[in-house]
């Protein structure tokens, strides 16, 4: 199962920032994520390493703390300053052959957030988002990381630390920002929140090689992987057979009528309004084909003839630019990563002019989510020259635009499950990528700990997850040199295509989510489960406060020993009762009860010949007796046993009941490993 809604928004590698520029060689530099706005872990010694020239002496100074080392024979150097208490503002400075100064900077609680497009899933597009930011999150510093996907693990990391404010957080992870507001109120002290997401992407893209490697079943992915970035033929065969796959699942562009007709400059009769960055679903537009993008920028005198530099943000999925009617950019399929790559084109300065100029985008949305896909701190246009004024003050482009569909199509569907694996750098899905690109660099940073949103990719291959999942967690903790690193999960909410079927007691959601539950043997774990606030026909609920909430709480609970009803009713035993199951449950909370006030709903139950039923089912005490007429002897229960239940379970604390089952029957589900 693949999302393609939100896609790989890493910010493009060309254009990654490593916090400062790096001047000359001997130019003291620093490894992300230390910058201005960052926070670092509390009470924890804190570490802070770079590049300079060989042998050249580094000192580093925090409040009264002071550190001083050499650079290595490689130019590497590593220093570790005292911990500081929970606060702030702090002053970091380091100094060799120059002096860099970062401020703003916090202790506090520092936590990982990664995993696939849930998790990437930004708070602009949530329920609530915009009220949510406008809220206030001062508390908070937000970091994105940005690095292309890497066959070894890397050395640095692209992306900056940003004070939390409506605009930044606008782009953020949604369950991230709820998450660190929550603890944020919860704790009282700064909270800062590495976001490392990548949409439509497996477990095994965001797994060490080595954990990988040591696991028998999984070693031949990493093996797969080898070959297909040794052997060129092998990569283009591929790479072929990819692109014919997205040829026959994905709509094709077909000419630009929107251009012949002059829309680029003005006409085309009647435009709506729609607020820019989104996607265009957030709009309630449910289609994919071209939609034309407009608006008026207002250009000052001292801009005229200048050429300018002109910024959109990532396009999903391909886009032609215009300047008062004149093509100056368009993005096609040989970019890579095409959907999430950050728009920027120059506007020659023969076509600005004082006042009115017309800027216009027409977007082709072949596959999932379609618009502007990035946050509107990366919308908008300043000159390119530095000398010319108002360089430093760019004319922001977020807000309203005028909208005309050109060409409306229904959404494709796409059999995810035939996708051919393309493997290697360029493609994020293949294994270790991703952990090598946007979580190796972190290894080994002080952190609270990690919260994780992922497995729909995985869907398809419950049984290897019940291996991955835990292998993948334990690795990071390797990395991290911490076996008990808090590592926080969400199991996956309620979804179903429209039209998808299945036998009754049969789903693979439900055994991804049954291996979800079962990493919970790991230490210091915890799940989220949403098996309620999820939405039938869209694997990207816009619901994340609740996510985030729901995560807190277990970080309440896990991490900082607070007294704190962090889950809700679970499975504890089945006992036959004549014609009847009594199911007992622990964590009920003051109770059971039910989300609509009635008997509960979700239940199944099977006797001996293996057919399901729906069961009837009353609360008694602290159990749920389930039964059906048909069934006169059971032997076994099931509870939200579906892609998308109706399962109305849950506490007095208002917190839904983890799906189980009390059997161990094979399943239906697709088991293949991965190829």
């Amino acid at each position: 199962m693949l999302s393609r809604t939100v896609h790989f928004t890493l910010a493009a590698a060309a254009t990654a920032v490593f916090i400062h520029p790096t001047g000359a060689a001997a130019d003291v530099n620093v490894d992300a994520p230390v910058g201005d706005h960052m926070v670092v872990q509390r009470d924890r010694p804190l570490r802070i390493a770079g590049t300079a020239a060989p042998a050249e002496a580094v000192t580093a100074t925090v409040a009264a703390a002071k550190a001083a080392t050499k650079a290595d024979a490689n130019g590497r150097w590593s220093v570790t300053l005292p911990a500081l208490p929970a606060g702030g503002p702090y002053t970091v400075k380091i100094r060799g052959a120059n002096t860099l100064t970062f401020t703003d900077v916090w202790a506090g609680e520092v936590w990982v957030a990664s995993g696939q497009s849930n998790m990437e899933f930004p708070l602009q597009r949530s329920r609530g988002g915009a009220d949510a930011a406008a809220l206030g999150c001062s508390g908070l510093r937000l970091f994105t990381t940005a690095n292309p996907p890497a066959a070894a693990p890397a050395t640095k990391l692209g992306g900056e630390w940003r004070a939390c404010d409506g605009a930044n957080a606008a782009g953020f992870s949604a369950a991230a920002f709820h998450f660190g507001r929550e603890l944020h109120r919860a704790l009282g002290v700064p909270i800062g929140i590495i976001q490392a997401s990548v949409g439509g992407t497996p477990a095994e893209a965001w797994t060490p090689r080595e954990a990988l490697r040591a696991e028998p079943t999984l070693a031949p992915v990493v093996e797969a992987l080898d070959r297909a970035m040794s052997d060129k033929a092998l990569h283009d065969e591929l790479a072929k057979k990819l692109a014919a796959w997205e040829a026959k699942n994905f709509h094709q562009d077909q000419a630009n009528r929107g251009e012949k007709q002059g829309w680029a400059r003005a006409g085309g009769g009647k435009w709506e309004t729609m607020h820019i960055p989104q996607l265009w679903e957030g709009a309630g537009m449910a289609i994919d084909g071209a939609v034309w993008f407009r608006r008026e920028v207002t250009v000052p005198e001292a801009w005229v003839a200048a050429d300018l530099t002109l910024s959109l943000g990532a396009i999903d999925d391909f886009d032609v630019t215009y300047w008062n009617g004149e093509r100056i950019g368009a993005t096609g399929t040989e970019t890579p990563q095409y959907w999430s790559t950050p728009r920027r084109y120059t506007v020659p300065g023969r076509l600005v002019k004082a006042g009115s100029n017309v800027l216009a985008v027409r977007v082709f949305d072949h596959y999932g989510g379609g618009g502007f896909a990035g946050s509107p701190a990366q919308m908008n246009v300043r000159p390119v020259a530095t000398n010319v004024a108002g360089h430093d003050t760019p004319l922001p482009l977020a807000g309203a635009w005028s909208y005309k569909i050109e060409r409306k199509l229904k959404p494709a569907v796409a059999d995810w499950n035939t996708r051919p694996k393309l493997l290697g750098t360029d493609d994020p899905n293949s294994p270790t990528v991703l952990w090598n690109a946007l979580v190796a660099p972190l290894a080994g940073l002080p952190v609270a700990g990690v919260i994780w949103y992922q497995g729909e990719s995985n869907v398809v291959r419950a049984t290897q997850y019940r291996t991955l999942f835990p292998l993948m967690i334990r690795g990071w903790r390797t990395a991290w040199g911490d076996p008990k690193l808090p590592f926080l999960y969400v199991q996956l909410p309620n979804f179903d295509e429209a039209g998808a079927k299945a036998p009754l007691g049969e789903s693979a959601w439900a055994d991804l989510r049954e291996a979800q539950a079962l990493a919970l043997r790991e230490p210091r774990t915890a799940m989220a489960v949403t098996l309620d606030i999820g939405e039938t026909g869209d694997i990207h609920p816009r619901e994340k406060h609740e996510v985030g909430r729901r995560l807190a709480l277990a970080a309440l609970k896990v991490v900082y020993g607070r007294d704190v009803i962090a889950s809700g009713p679970t499975f504890a035993a089945a006992v036959r009762d004549g014609a009847a199951i009594k199911v007992r449950f622990t964590n009920i909370a003051g109770g059971l009860t039910t989300a609509d006030g009635g008997d509960p709903r979700g239940f199944l139950i099977a006797g001996a010949d293996r057919v399901w039923k729906p069961a009837d089912a009353r609360i008694e005490g602290a159990s749920v007796i389930v039964s059906h007429p048909d069934v006169a002897e059971p032997i076994a229960v099931r509870y939200g046993w579906a892609n998308d239940p109706a399962a109305t379970l849950r506490s007095q604390a208002d917190l839904p009941a983890a799906p189980f089952r009390s059997d161990d029957w094979a399943t239906a589900s697709v088991t293949a490993t991965a190829k």
